[in-house]
């Protein structure tokens, strides 16, 4: 399995038969070099995506119609996006599990907000999401955009993740040190790697604090399309 970091919230994830790109913002994100973005696409065969916003959703029927990669999520979201273009995937909802191939994809739940705007409004989006994604006898939990909430306490014990993929820049979502806190409460990762900070100076620049509150983790500062491989 290579788990490649696009910057920002953006995933890659080649795992199995699969190759799932997860909210891939790659035109005008700060992080994604230009002359690199048809190598972080290549070979996609999913697309999930977490919530409504421009960061996670403004390249998604672009890419989709790009790559041929169908479009999983939220079904209110999905259906939106459906409706602009993309290639039609899951239109599935909390509690769902989804199969690509050999991996099983579970959404489960986020605490944040959701929106996307049409024709210069903001309009309703469906919840926001996370995925909990089986594959190569590991789990995966993507928590997409999210504070601290009780709800990981189950989503711990229940899907047993021993990779955690966790948004943690701060001021949107939870900062380092939540995101340690709900490392050690809630889960028991084997390997934890920091997406949506770097990229704005409102965010935070260093997982050094995650990694330091997390002794025995594997905590991976990634760098965009430098693989992590487990």
């Amino acid at each position: 399995m290579n788990i490649l970091w696009l910057g920002h919230g953006s995933f890659r994830i080649d795992i199995e038969d699969q190759v799932l790109l997860i909210d891939p913002w790659v035109h005008g994100n700060p992080m994604m070099p230009e002359d690199r973005i048809e190598e972080a696409l290549q070979g996609a065969t999913q697309i999930l995506v977490t919530h409504g916003h421009s960061d996670h959703t403004a390249d998604l029927v672009t890419v989709s119609q790009k790559t041929g990669a169908p479009v999983s999520g939220m079904v209110e979201l999905a259906g939106m996006l459906h409706g602009q273009g993309a290639v039609e995937g899951h239109a599935f909802n909390k509690g769902g599990t989804v199969s690509f191939g050999n991996v099983r994809v579970t959404m489960v739940p986020a605490s944040h907000s959701s929106s996307l705007t049409v024709d210069g409004k903001p309009h309703y989006a469906g919840m926001e999401t996370g995925f909990m994604i089986a594959g190569e006898g590991h789990v995966i939990y993507f928590s997409g955009d999210t504070t601290l909430m009780a709800d990981m306490g189950w989503m711990g014990a229940y899907h047993k993740p021993d990779i955690g993929i966790l948004s943690c820049g701060g001021y949107y979502t939870m900062d380092m040190a939540a995101a340690a806190y709900a490392a050690k409460t809630w889960f028991d990762f084997k390997t934890v790697i920091p997406g949506h900070y770097r990229t704005f100076p409102a965010l935070e620049q260093s997982a050094a604090a995650l990694a330091e509150a997390l002794p025995g983790v594997r905590v991976v500062e990634p760098q965009v399309l430098e693989p992590i491989t487990i």
